[in-house]
């Protein structure tokens, strides 16, 4: 049987459309698996991530746990451990570890909250803590301590390439000679760094939730015009009003005008209830350092005195990328209300306000009574772990994880190892509400 010429050109175009199909096919398979890798190197990185917070979470209330004196305390302590314990062995669990008998490291994060609960029974019960648990509460905060530097490590290794994810991306990484370590790797150092493990016998300074009540100062206040509120924000910012113009409407629980300038590089709200400034922020960049603390504090205090913001008390501070943030309270009758928070951003190059957030103040700005009651600060003192010693004392305002405010006794301590704690007992209850560890530095005092 002989092909006719036009048969042939039918095979041939048959042959080279099957060839075309096959590409694409073969091109969308390894697009496809390419997305695959993406996406399992993504859900590496979210594990690593979740394992570094939850080392960072688990170190902070270990350290907690050694100054907390009341059993409430002790309590909401260890269920934070175990909590962050449980998160810390689900994202180990999604990493491509298998191969490794990770017994020492899986042992701290199952005994660590078990332990943190242990104590707390022992102590509701009406028990001491010995030296001995408190040896071994100190035993696992270094731990804890290790495990986070070590997984800050390893994320900044994965961050800068020096650390593969997995094997399959060592073997396409483009990197030529020694070839890149994998987190594998990284995770047999964890396991020898817990070797002398012990064994065991068997939770601003305050969070942002304070934003989430109905702003206080607005409720009621009366509407400003679109024009009014502009000639606010050029007050504020101390600019020319035609410079200015009207960029959108923020709604939700606190409705504002936002405004920015010609070039984008300012943006400012100001409140529809009131003609409150909200928030401001100017984006440039801070290459120096040319004033002191001490200038850039007096201009953030001369801001506020501008706006009409008063008794306002300087917290804490923090210096940031050149630029000093200051963290302001408002203070009324020697009682710091935590809840009223401001905070300024002063550049260190020529004292300019880069930054204004009022809004905790906004929220939570109210004139206060309080009621009758309350227990001596000597008896609120008795609350106090011993392992601390206390500095001075006062009253504070804070916020509950109810949102609701708690009028406190505040007790600056000192550590054995030189450390600054605050403790705050319930003013009413005598329970131990919060405890604040300040981590202090040359750039300034971070609370947590």
């Amino acid at each position: 049987m002989s092909i006719t010429r036009r048969t042939l050109i039918r095979i041939c175009s048959f042959a080279v459309a099957a060839g075309a199909v096959l590409a694409a096919r073969n091109i969308q398979l390894m697009r496809r698996n390419e997305l695959n890798s993406l996406a399992l190197e993504y859900n590496y990185m979210r594990a690593v991530e979740e394992l570094s917070a939850a080392a960072d979470n688990i170190n902070n209330t270990l350290q907690k746990e050694l100054y907390a004196g009341t059993a409430d305390m002790h309590q909401n302590l260890a269920q934070q451990l175990w909590r962050d314990s449980s998160t810390a062995k689900a994202a180990l669990a999604q990493l491509p570890v298998e191969e490794l008998q990770l017994e020492n490291t899986y042992k701290f994060l199952s005994q660590v909250g078990n332990y943190a609960l242990s104590i707390s029974e022992k102590v509701r019960e009406g028990e001491e803590i010995t030296d001995d648990e408190y040896q071994k509460l100190s035993s696992l905060h270094d731990f804890s301590r290790r495990l986070c530097d070590d997984m800050w490590e390893l994320e900044n290794g994965i961050t800068s390439g020096e650390i593969i994810l997995s094997a399959a991306a060592k073997e396409s990484s483009p990197q030529s000679g020694e070839k890149a370590p994998t987190v594998t790797e990284g995770f047999e150092d964890f396991e020898e760094g817990f070797d002398s493990y012990p064994s065991l016998i068997y939770d601003g300074p305050f969070s942002d939730h304070i934003l989430e009540k109905k702003p206080l100062m607005t409720e009621n206040a009366p509407q400003v015009t679109k024009q009014k509120a502009l000639e606010r924000c050029a007050m504020a910012l101390n600019i020319n009003s035609a410079d200015i113009k009207e960029t959108s409407e923020e709604e939700g629980k606190m409705p504002s005008w936002v405004f920015s300038d010609k070039d984008g590089a300012l943006t400012c709200a100001v409140t529809k209830n009131g003609g409150y400034i909200s928030y401001f922020l100017k984006s440039r960049q801070v290459n120096e350092i040319s004033i002191s603390r001490e200038e850039a504090i007096n201009n953030a205090d001369k801001l506020l005195e501008k706006l009409g913001v008063l008794s306002m008390e300087r917290t804490y501070y923090e210096e940031y990328n050149n630029a000093l943030v200051i963290n302001y309270a408002y203070s009324y009758d020697g009682t710091v209300c935590y809840t009223d928070l401001i905070k300024i951003s002063v550049a260190m190059d020529n004292g300019e306000i880069l930054g204004y957030d009022a809004r905790g103040y906004l929220v939570n700005h109210q004139k206060r009574e309080f009621k009758d009651g309350r227990i001596s600060i000597l008896d609120a003192q008795k609350k106090v772990s011993p392992k601390l010693t206390v500095k001075s004392r006062s009253l504070a305002v804070i916020p509950s994880d109810s949102t609701e405010e708690l009028l406190c006794y505040e007790f600056k301590c000192r550590t054995e190892d030189d450390r600054n704690v605050l403790v705050y007992i319930n003013a009413y209850t005598g329970k131990e509400e919060q405890i604040l560890i300040l981590y202090e530095s040359e750039s300034g005092t971070l609370a947590m």
